[in-house]
């Protein structure tokens, strides 16, 4: 009998071998799991993994293995930052590939943090790859090394542990073999995804190991879509039937199962109106008659009124953020009940919901098919499309600008957008005022066209977010739409964009501060303190002039193309010609202040933000106030 096959690698080197040949499966489609690995290189891993990418790419460059897969590595300068591109990544690809990112160990490892936060919140996979401080430890500490008297076995990594769908750290060559397996299902599961971490120390990335050739083969990843369970099924059809004033609020599961078509059909069959979170905007092309636009603490005055009298509220792979439901204000009909189609059953038992247990698509079908012959009462229809036609007005309105010759508003920026882009243009944001805006006012008009991260609503995601999306889909126009406070935390990706040749598109905002945060201070008693970018005043606050600071000039120094537009036509003129760009544009506007969003959405739906509730300033008694009127309204759905 013939002994297994063993091949002698370092860690590393196995690691990237074992990478490259993971797949995962849908619907008969193949994908690479692990399609690219960004990398910023240190004494934690620039001999371990850093070697073994090297030596992956040469071998192929060299064509020592032909055909073989390899795993291409990216070069990034912020490890926050390639955490974001690889998220842009995976959501664009409906969580079926995804991207690795290596770093060294001490600040590095922990600059992934907020990153890997934001993957796991908003359920998208990316590996982690930190190095980490010696296993055998020859020399304690070592450079970058946190003590901990209590625990020697604790290093920075461990701060990746609440914010990992699945954590581990390889200690020793052979416990490689089942972390990798155990990350690669959790990666893949769309129950389970999120960020996970494989800590590796350097000492261990180096050493080598007589590994099973068997370790090595191709793995497939089956995605599979539960179907809902026959009793649960025939509860919700049964809750439909019987429901007057239905609505439907689709989520970020509706995109990520590619249940788009499915969502129509239901919609098309039933008339039940369709409202959206920020992460299922776009689950109904805009001009769908059921489309009712976005939901909650953002949303349009046609969905937001009609969740206030729904009887019965169908959720759709939604999470059920505070934004959401109004801080629980938003359903107020008495006796509302809930629906739940999530393949979550965390999510589908939420607001004491009839859980529907499944996969968003095959979900949809079952409905659609149980509930034929049904559709809700023509005048609730009719009612809820004229309260559509009436608010497609209004976002007319405020799109449009009388006169080209003068400064745009953000909602013009938005409109100038609007009038220029099909159904291939990708909008991107994730932080500021824009959310809002978008959320009440983007026409999404195609399936991930409107990425949005909202779920951890990060500074800093949209540049390299935007570079992420293009990777995955580079015969897509990308916008990423950024406020200059965005662009001050965040803008080094310019650099990656350029190196590496992604055409992405800019949108340079320039309001002079945190616009968002101002008007949220503003409205609970803060008086916009500390959020505005000026000069201190005589007094000791920042109500001096604006600052000097030119953002395009910057974005310039870093390699893009910019267009600086004063004026609406400018902007008009400045868009079009960066839409046809072969190379990295950054537009740059600078708005007015006052701005024409349609409809003020604390009148719509509250969000809860607690107020000082002793206070000697008039602004704070006043906000606290009407605090308390809106807080009365919240109630548990049980």
């Amino acid at each position: 009998m013939n002994a297994p096959t063993t091949r002698r690698l370092t860690v590393a080197q196995a690691l990237v071998e074992f990478l490259a040949h993971q797949y995962t499966e849908r619907d008969g489609r193949r994908h690479r799991l692990i399609n690219a690995c960004w990398g910023i290189f240190g004494h934690g891993n620039v001999a371990g993994l850093g070697q073994a990418l090297l030596e992956s790419g040469a071998a192929s460059r060299r064509g020592e293995t032909p055909g073989a897969p390899v795993l291409p590595y990216l070069q990034g300068r912020n490890e926050q930052a390639m955490v974001h591109a690889a998220v842009g990544y995976a959501r664009q690809c409906d969580r079926l590939s995804a991207h690795a990112v290596t770093t060294s160990i001490g600040p590095g490892a922990t600059n992934l943090v907020t990153g890997a936060a934001l993957a796991t919140v908003n359920r998208l996979p990316v590996l982690l790859l930190p190095g980490d401080t010696f296993a055998t430890r020859p020399a304690d500490p070592v450079l970058q090394q946190l003590e901990v008297p209590q625990a020697g076995d604790v290093s920075v990594n461990d701060a990746l542990r609440p914010v990992s769908r699945y954590f581990d750290r390889v200690t020793r060559p052979e416990a490689l073999i089942p972390a990798a397996l155990q990350a690669m299902r959790v990666l893949a599961d769309p129950v389970d995804t999120g960020a996970v971490t494989l800590a590796l120390p350097q000492d261990v990335q180096a050493e080598a190991y007589d590994w099973p050739e068997e370790f090595f083969a191709d793995r497939v990843w089956r995605v599979t879509r539960p179907l809902p369970d026959a009793d649960a099924l025939a509860d919700a059809v049964r809750a439909i039937r019987g429901a007057r004033r239905p609505l439907l609020i689709a989520g970020g599961g509706v995109h990520h199962s590619e249940a788009e078509d499915a969502l129509c059909a239901f919609a098309d069959a039933t008339g039940i109106p369709v409202a959206s979170t920020q992460a299922g905007k776009g689950s109904l092309r805009y001009d769908h008659p059921a489309d009712i636009g976005g939901i909650g603490h953002t949303g349009t005055a046609t969905a937001d009124a009609l969740a206030r009298e729904a009887d019965l509220v169908i959720g759709v792979g939604t999470r059920y953020t505070d934004f959401t439901t109004a801080s629980a204000t938003l359903f107020a009909a008495p006796g509302v009940r809930f629906v739940n189609l999530n393949i979550a059953p965390f999510d589908s038992h939420k607001l004491g919901a009839a859980s529907l247990v499944a996969d968003a698509r095959a979900g949809l079908e079952a409905l659609t098919k149980e509930l034929s012959g049904h559709r809700v009462d023509a005048a609730y229809e009719a009612g809820y499309g004229a309260a559509k036609a009436d608010w497609e007005r209004r976002v007319d309105a405020a799109f449009g600008a009388a006169d080209d010759s003068v400064r745009p508003s953000q909602t013009q920026v938005l409109g100038a957008l609007d009038a220029l882009v099909d159904d291939t243009d990708i909008i991107l944001n994730a932080a500021g005022s824009l959310p809002g805006d978008l959320h009440k006012l983007w026409r999404a008009r195609s399936r991930r066209q409107y990425h949005l991260e909202y779920g951890y609503s990060c500074m800093g995601y949209e540049i390299p977010g935007a570079i992420g999306v293009r990777m995955a889909a580079p015969d897509r126009p990308v916008w990423a739409l950024v406020g200059d406070g965005t662009y001050l935390m965040n803008p080094t990706e310019i650099v990656t964009a350029v190196q590496e040749g992604v055409p992405i598109n800019l949108v340079l905002i320039q309001n002079h501060g945190y616009a968002s945060i101002g008007g949220l201070s503003q409205a609970t008693g803060g008086e916009r303190f500390g959020t505005d970018y000026r000069f201190r005043a005589a007094d000791g606050t920042y109500t001096g002039a604006p600052l000097p600071v030119d953002l395009a000039a910057n974005a310039a120094s870093l390699g893009m193309h910019v267009l600086r537009a004063g004026t609406v036509g400018e902007l008009r003129a400045a868009l079009a010609e960066a839409r046809g760009a072969n190379r990295p544009t950054c537009v740059y506007v600078e708005t007015e202040t006052a701005d024409t969003v349609p409809g003020a959405p604390e009148a719509q739906a509250w969000w809860d933000v607690p107020v000082a509730e002793t206070a000697t300033r008039p602004a704070a008694v006043a906000a606290r106030e009407a605090y308390d009127r809106h807080a009365a309204g919240r109630r548990r759905h049980l």
